[in-house]
């Protein structure tokens, strides 16, 4: 009997304990290399090609980190900021701000403070605010790794993927914040918006975004991308492998939500440990069997379409 997911999993799917795992890992990782000790005889022979480690937003987690998150606030007011309940998903619970008295309740001197009002736990992320943009809306790419294995690490990543996009074309005018359907590529609320469209479901396979990168940005500049992406599920990966439990009969799918801003740099946004399986166009149910298949085949007959990671 093979169980679909590990025990204490939520420590790279939890919002706010995948950003503790990873800030702690960079941290033990950037202090060897200061010291000149090897990376591989710190993290278990991560390769050196994977030593791009910087690849979370700068992250609070509300309300223990407010007055180090008002600190950092402070040293640039105009910068915007998302908050994210740390166990919410399909986008429920997250808005954008730009000011501090936006979030004053997580704030002790306030007198709006009580444990009431906030016993929901926030992560609070400077906002990506020069994404990559395609006919001129904001996207990010949702990307499979199964895991079946933690010490060592066994995992491989899934050949396809694809875009979430939003239905209005992005803006960074401070006016336009409250628009979901601007900002969030989250399919439930974008499903909603007056310009969606059901035929292609507001997504874009991998192929076609790598198609379309190489053909604007040139090859070697897609090339770097994807070997990032890469570096980021091996970082996230070793960031908990040591706190995970191992356990033979459990395996993980992840489902990675990585956005890329116009410089060409991804940027993990979390990680999911129940990525959906519903489909809402022919192509996009195509894909997912496909992916169902190829995973199952992995545990339970041979390797197929999967690319190791490690």
């Amino acid at each position: 009997q093979i169980i679909n997911h590990y025990p204490n999993n939520l420590e790279l799917t939890k919002k706010d304990l995948m950003v503790k795992n990873i800030k702690r890992y960079r941290k033990d990782l950037e202090k060897a290399i200061a010291n000149g000790v090897s990376s591989a005889n710190v993290v278990g022979g991560i390769d050196l090609k994977y030593r791009y480690i910087d690849f979370l937003p700068t992250t609070f987690t509300l309300p223990g980190d407010y007055n180090l998150f008002v600190e950092e606030f402070k040293k640039n007011p105009s910068n915007v900021w998302i908050m994210k309940p740390t166990d919410k998903a399909r986008g429920i619970g997250i808005f954008i701000i730009n000011k501090l008295q936006q979030i004053k309740k997580w704030s002790r001197d306030s007198k709006m403070w009580s444990y009431a009002n906030c016993k929901d736990t926030y992560v609070v992320s400077k906002y990506i605010d020069n994404p990559l943009l395609i006919g001129g809306k904001k996207f990010d790419l949702r990307l499979y790794v199964l895991v079946t294995n933690w010490r060592p690490i066994v995992a491989y990543k899934y050949a396809q993927g694809f875009c979430r996009f939003c239905t209005v074309k992005y803006t960074s005018d401070v006016g336009d914040l409250d628009n979901s359907f601007m900002h969030l590529t989250n399919v439930s609320i974008q499903k909603y918006g007056d310009d969606y469209n059901e035929s292609n479901g507001g997504k874009w396979s991998l192929k076609n975004l790598i198609l379309y990168l190489q053909g604007t940005r040139g090859k070697a500049a897609t090339d770097k991308l994807l070997h990032d992406i890469d570096s980021i599920f091996v970082n996230s990966l070793r960031a908990v492998q040591s706190i995970m439990t191992n356990d033979k009969h459990c395996f993980e799918c992840y489902g990675y939500d990585i956005i890329v801003d116009a410089d060409l740099r991804p940027w993990l946004i979390e990680v999911n440990a129940s990525p959906s399986l519903s489909a809402t166009t022919a192509s996009d149910r195509l894909m997912k069997v496909s992916y169902f298949f190829a995973y199952l085949q992995i545990l339970v007959f041979f390797l197929i379409e999967f690319s190791p990671l490690i």
